[in-house]
């Protein structure tokens, strides 16, 4: 069910701050977005477990890894920030000094605080099951209601102690009292998040044996699994795969992972899902955008959102520096995106400036993000008086039937439920629509702290910035 929108009463006295993005001509310029936070928060796992020292280059600074350095920390971790962040040398607790940093959490739980970071809380759920030792990993209240059970009923066979989620649905806090794996098979469903697997698989070199996961059913967002492979071998993880039938990764049905992590450099990639916003604002103003650090040959599956974009019109062009979208008129398309899932809220507003519907499949799984990413996106649009069709995995947007009636005398609110990814996609409305008001914009920071004066420096435009509080409008 979608997740109910805050809303400021006379009652209440918090201020609430809006965003307004300006419209105007198309959107010309090149960009390089921070660090992926898929692979830095991966990084952070292999580093922090291997034997040696590690440099991370590149890495994003956000919430989302701030979290992961601070519950790393607690366990004994050294990471040294260089560059404002941007670089990370990472001293593993790998090797012989793994007794030594059990022992920091041999009698009460060390208490992690992971907000609502679902790379952190599943990723640490295998991590220090592994490792072995007392934990309890908790955060904000949405992060209660995010599933985990697959990952908890994968992980308690096989492992030497006690591991439960403590919320209703087998969501977190998730409570870990263990002395590491025991080497019998694991047995994960594939169907809610592939961060589970992931999890998994980083944290087999860590219990010191070798793994066997068999996959349940379908899995979901395959390229962030290669990824994840891709990046344990940089580390000296090794992973071994078995199939059903003659489409490989459309049948995975088994991962057998072995090795052990050592230390070494690293280099994180731009993030690809943050690229989607600027490939995504030269498609909606017919402008042309090129993003930097990020090619064909990227390890993050959502570099093919441009792809989709070409798909719908736009001229693509690539090099070994970088993607570009050249923006054109747009048609509406039928497209299966369970692979780069991430990006749906994206495409759903290029979708609006379509000249016909857009069907959106294979993303059941985005019920259960930081918010619904179905449910919520839909209650959103529908404000702008598109029409929005739900379905069980996914999605189809209608075109705007009349955007001149927008405009800003009668502003539209856009609720982001906390959601960084609402937030960002709602702000590339503004692009074209007068009007359109932002509430929570600094939810961004959860994965791109600086998205808006990024895209304000893209567009050249200032944004409109409005503080209300109890009584009235503050100064911006």
């Amino acid at each position: 069910m979608p997740q109910s929108a805050s809303t400021l009463t006379d009652s209440d006295p918090s201020p609430v701050t809006r965003v307004s993005v300006v419209p105007g001509g198309p959107v010309e310029g090149k960009i390089r977005p921070p660090g992926s936070k898929s692979l830095t928060n991966r990084a952070l796992i292999c580093a922090a477990f291997a034997s040696g020292t590690s440099r991370l280059s590149g890495t994003l600074v956000s919430e989302d890894t701030e979290v992961m350095i601070e519950s790393l920390a607690k366990i004994g971790v050294s990471i040294k920030p260089v560059d404002g962040g941007r670089t990370l040398v990472v001293e593993g607790v790998g090797g012989v000094v793994s007794d030594d940093a059990r022992k920091i959490s041999s009698e009460t739980p060390v208490e992690m605080f992971i907000a609502n970071s679902g790379t952190t809380v599943r990723f640490l759920t295998a991590a220090l099951s592994a490792f072995g030792g007392k934990y309890r990993l908790s955060g904000i209240d949405r992060m209660h209601e995010r599933p985990i059970g697959d990952l908890v009923d994968a992980i308690a066979p096989a492992l030497d102690g006690s591991i439960a989620a403590t919320s209703e649905g087998k969501c977190p806090p998730v409570d870990i009292d263990s002395n590491g794996w025991t080497g019998q098979p694991m047995r994960v469903g594939g169907g809610v998040s592939s961060q589970y697997l992931s999890g998994l698989m980083m944290a087999g070199p860590i219990a010191s044996k070798p793994i066997r996961i068999e996959i349940v059913g379908e899995m979901v967002s395959i390229p962030y699994v290669r990824m994840t492979a891709r990046l344990m071998e940089s580390f000296g993880g090794v992973t071994g795969w078995e199939f059903d039938g003659d489409e490989p990764w459309s049948g995975l049905r088994c991962v057998n992972v072995e090795g052990s992590y050592q230390g070494c450099e690293f280099d994180v990639e731009p993030d690809a899902s943050a690229a989607s916003y600027f490939w995504a604002a030269a498609a909606i103003s017919g402008g042309r955008v090129r993003v930097e650090g990020l090619t064909e040959n990227a390890t993050q599956g959502d570099v093919r959102f441009a792809r989709v974009l070409e798909q719908m019109g736009c001229q693509y062009s690539a090099d070994q520096i970088g993607i570009t979208i050249q923006g054109e008129p747009l048609s509406g398309i039928d497209v299966e995106m369970g692979e780069i899932s991430d990006t749906v809220q994206t495409l759903a507003v290029v979708a609006l400036f379509a000249d016909g519907p857009t069907r959106v499949r294979g993303v059941a799984h985005n019920r259960f993000k930081e918010t619904d990413r179905i449910g919520n996106l839909a209650i959103e649009l529908r404000k702008l008086g598109a029409r929005v069709d739900e379905h069980d995995d996914g999605l189809t947007i209608h075109p705007l039937p009349d955007p001149s009636r927008l405009s800003v005398d009668s502003p539209v609110v856009m609720e982001t439920y906390n959601d960084h990814r609402m937030a960002m996609s709602f702000a590339l409305l503004g692009l074209r629509l007068p009007g359109i008001e932002i509430l929570n914009p600094a939810c961004t920071r959860k994965t791109y702290p600086d998205f808006w004066a990024d895209l304000q420096t893209l567009t050249g435009r200032s944004h409109v910035w409005t503080t209300t509080g109890a009584t009235g409008v503050m100064a911006p």
